[in-house]
């Protein structure tokens, strides 16, 4: 007998649960349509306070390994990136975009965004090869301007860390963990983790 009320129980509770879930979807699904459809009616803002971000060109030696294909192949695509505009516009959806600066600006916008993920990542491996063959502070220089500049490249945190720890720059190392707890990035926690667990190693 008792199998059984608990069998009724059962049923009762997951139907229960099953209808809510799909209120809640339901719900989930007619906000967003609602907020991009305002999104949708926002008329085209001026973008000239946007967080632009300016390639550090004097950083980058044109003769430092100059013989380095990658390293040259990184430098003509950040001297590329130095002419356009570059955002980071991570944590932002389309939706979000077109409310805060209208919907004709969404396309321009994707671009700079564009520019930016291509900024971070070239400025990452330029910074590595520099790293990897002995030029530190370069390397650091360039990891630093990546870090300002709110990337979510793990590898770019952690190379920074190994040279921060390497000379005992514990209050570097704790801004770089604050910087990382600041992101609007679903790689946060990855890199908080890496980054604290990092610290814990002697």
């Amino acid at each position: 007998m008792f199998p059984f009320l608990a069998t009724i129980v059962f049923v009762f509770w997951l139907t229960y649960e099953l209808k809510k879930h799909d209120r809640i979807n339901k719900k989930a699904y007619e906000d967003f349509w609602e907020k991009e459809r305002k999104a949708n009616l926002v008329r085209k803002k001026a973008l000239d306070n946007l967080p632009y971000i300016k390639v550090p060109l004097e950083y980058i030696p044109k003769s430092l390994l100059s013989e380095d294909a990658d390293v040259n192949d990184c430098i003509n695509i950040l001297e590329h990136l130095s002419e356009r505009k570059i955002v980071n516009l991570t944590g932002y959806t389309n939706t979000d975009l077109k409310l805060e600066y209208g919907a004709p600006n969404l396309n321009t916008l994707m671009e700079y965004d564009e520019n930016y993920t291509l900024y971070a990542r070239t400025m990452n491996k330029l910074a590595h090869a520099y790293y990897d063959a002995g030029y530190e502070s370069n390397a650091r220089i360039l990891l630093e301007c990546c870090i300002e500049s709110n990337t979510d490249i793990k590898a770019s945190y952690l190379l920074l860390a190994q040279i921060y720890k390497k000379h005992g720059e514990t209050e570097k190392m704790d801004k770089l963990i604050n910087t990382a707890k600041n992101l609007p990035s679903a790689s946060k926690k990855s890199i908080i983790r890496v980054l604290e667990e990092y610290v814990r190693i002697d």
